[in-house]
């Protein structure tokens, strides 16, 4: 069996890459537009569920394994993606900067007729981020492709007081549902380990 993540994403690939996988990358371009009436999970779903069936459609017959995630960031229900620029990254920063909110990844798995989606929530609590660390920060390249305008495993750190939840949830793949799902497939990816 194959197996194929749907995404660019370099932290997904360094995730599945430290877990021993051994595997492809393909995309395909997806509509990432959303309902804003929907809640938060099941928009982090919804994104998953496209980029994995766009690539899966594409491998129709073959023995492959598509795994699809998206990840935003909610605060006050508001729906965080990548910043689009550095005034957007300030904002965001700005309004996550002593406050706690959430990271919440969707993940979904096809093999073959087997269509599984699920969610992953990590609440992060930051400390209040002093304005012109925020400043030197959002001049970095490292806002600029990660929900929420920050990486966790980066500089960010410095700011952030304490997770509750998954850690690698929040660099961008939810390690721990993603092993309970392909179980509930019946596959073991993993070897029994």
């Amino acid at each position: 069996m194959e197996i194929i993540l749907a995404s660019h994403s370099p932290r997904r690939k360094e995730i599945l890459q430290n877990l021993g996988l051994s595997f492809q990358i393909i995309t395909r371009e997806t509509d990432e537009s959303w309902d804003h009436a929907q809640n938060p999970e099941d928009v982090a779903m919804q994104l998953s569920r496209k980029k994995a069936l766009a690539v899966a459609e594409k491998l129709s017959g073959k023995d492959a394994l598509v795994i699809g995630a998206d990840t935003i960031v909610v605060f006050k229900n508001q729906i965080f993606g990548k910043p689009q620029d550095k005034a957007d990254a300030r904002r965001t920063l700005q309004l996550l900067s002593a406050q706690t909110h959430s990271v919440i990844s969707g993940l979904t798995l096809c093999h073959g007729s087997q269509i599984l989606t699920d969610y992953a929530e990590t609440q992060v609590q930051f400390d209040r981020i002093p304005p012109g660390e925020l400043e030197r920060y959002i001049n970095t390249n490292e806002p600029y492709d990660k929900a929420g305008g920050y990486a966790i495993q980066g500089t960010a750190a410095l700011w952030i007081r304490s997770i509750n939840g998954c850690y690698f949830n929040v660099v961008g793949f939810p390690v721990h549902l993603f092993y309970q799902m392909q179980h509930k497939m019946g596959l073991d990816l993993f070897g029994g380990v």
